[in-house]
């Protein structure tokens, strides 16, 4: 099996690292130690005056990234004095967007921005602001797979889409075995695993499917599963879960929860493109963004058919919702100082190190933090 690089370093040696490297910089980000530059404490410090409790919920794609997140956000908070926790629930996108609008969380990861019916809502627990999408998580999906005796799949889009959509049902296909020359396929069947939840992740893939292979995947991007019957988790762990117990599986999920099961190889263009986060970062650079959104609202529009050479289109592009406006000063102060954190480079570092992502471009790391400067508390 393919063998995860990207393993989880030490927290406590990573936070120890990272409030070095913010140290070493702290006086570039343009940050007082009180944090009066409007940014609520950005990465460079002023942190002192954060206390109380944050708490997010939303896609589990961000599970590592944001136990990484959280762990080295606080032990900076509590380096300066403060004394705020944060945590993070990975409920999925669905359910975290709905916690969100509902004022049961003070931000969401969401696998999917925000829709414009959720937008006009979110002015009753937003202090009368629209809500807004900040792009924190750049990562690939990884379509994953456990056959015994077989290390490596070469996939097109064509065939990816039929097997979901339960039209190609052994692993010795034909179709699947003109782009696998070299491997011994076994007569089994394929055994699909989807979410069973509300995910995020689930519509970027089948929005991938959908404009790559509208032949063979004719139930649009979804959230939610279309097809009744066949195997399931619940969230990414539980995806991988089952994956995991059988034996002919193949499921899709985020790159950094691959473990050591099979991935494969996608089709684009005349090539075979394995994941990564080179590959991830450069289908985002080649997409453009999204029209009709605030300025403020930065959201990709994923160039899902690309054909340019090292791209990787099965990516997604995870966001934090954040209110435009917190009533409470100390409840908006930290959610702007975690917010800028996550965003910063060093931010981006430690998710890169422990969750295998692909950090934000400067461009995009800048706009990211003005838009996060806008918000207004109290």
């Amino acid at each position: 099996m393919n063998v995860r690089k990207n393993k989880l370093v030490s927290l406590a040696a990573l936070s120890l690292v990272g409030g070095l490297a913010l140290s070493a910089c702290g006086d570039s980000s343009g940050a007082g130690s009180d944090g009066s530059d409007g940014g609520g404490a950005a990465a460079g410090g002023g942190y002192a005056e954060l206390t109380g409790n944050l708490a997010g919920s939303g896609a589990s794609s961000q599970q590592n990234a944001q136990t990484a997140w959280t762990e080295s956000f606080m032990g900076l908070t509590q380096a300066e004095g403060g004394d705020l926790t944060v945590t993070y629930d990975p409920t999925g996108s669905g359910t975290g967007r709905e916690q969100f609008l509902s004022g049961q969380v003070k931000f969401a990861g969401t696998d999917a921005a925000l829709e414009e019916e959720e937008l006009a809502a979110s002015a009753e627990v937003c202090n009368g602001e629209q809500a807004f999408d900040l792009p924190v998580y750049i990562s690939p999906i990884a379509v994953v797979f456990n056959i015994e005796g077989v290390d490596s799949l070469n996939l097109s889009p064509e065939v990816i889409g039929a097997i979901f959509a339960g039209d190609i049902t052994n692993w010795n296909d034909p179709k699947i075995a003109a782009d696998n020359p070299d491997a011994t396929l076994p007569d089994l069947d394929i055994v699909p695993v989807h979410r069973s939840d509300d995910s995020g992740t689930t519509e970027n893939f089948t929005e991938y499917l959908s404009e790559t292979a509208p032949d063979a995947w004719t139930h649009g991007p979804i959230e939610t599963w279309p097809i009744e019957g066949g195997q399931s988790g619940d969230g990414t762990s539980g995806l991988i879960s089952t994956v995991e117990g059988g034996n002919g599986t193949i499921g899709y999920a985020d790159a950094s929860q691959a473990g050591n099961l099979g991935t494969a190889a996608i089709k684009v263009g005349g090539e075979f493109v394995e994941y990564s986060a080179d590959a991830a970062a450069k289908a985002v650079d080649v997409s453009p963004r999204a029209e009709g959104r605030e300025d403020n609202d930065i959201v990709v529009d994923l160039d899902r058919t690309t054909e340019e050479a090292g791209t990787y289109p099965i990516v997604l592009v995870s966001y934090l919702a954040l209110c435009g406006s917190y009533a409470d000063s100390a409840e908006g102060n930290a959610v702007k100082a975690y917010a800028s954190y996550l965003v910063s480079e060093e931010g981006q570092q430690v998710a890169a190190e422990n969750a295998g992502s692909a950090p934000l471009s400067s461009e995009m790391s800048a706009e990211a933090q003005k838009a996060v400067d806008a918000i207004s508390v109290g």
